[in-house]
């Protein structure tokens, strides 16, 4: 019945409780879906839970990463790999004129 299988990573929203949820760890040996949730709370869902289930596949929220507590700047997607382990104590607005 669900219209989207789960994606490590992907943003979903259940119709039924429209909860938002982002899929954190899919295990198909053992059978498990574990989901976190917007508010972060954590969920989980087995395969045939999920199939069962009508969850549509959404855009990430806007503030999506607040829950999540042990988030890296490079999980967010949009780190510049170039300024990484730069010391900006003494950076200049012409530093990034250049």
């Amino acid at each position: 019945m669900s219209v989207a299988d789960p994606i490590l990573g992907n943003w979903y929203q259940d119709e039924a409780t429209s909860r938002s949820f982002r899929v954190v760890a899919v295990d198909e040996e053992n059978d498990s879906i574990e989901v976190q949730y917007l508010n972060g709370d954590i969920g989980g869902y087995d395969f045939a839970s999920w199939d069962e289930s009508l969850f549509f596949p959404i855009e990430a929220p806007e503030d999506w990463s607040a829950p999540f507590d042990d988030l890296e700047i490079d999980d967010l997607g949009y780190s510049d790999p170039d300024q990484h382990g730069r010391d900006r104590s003494d950076t200049t607005l012409e530093d990034f004129l250049d």
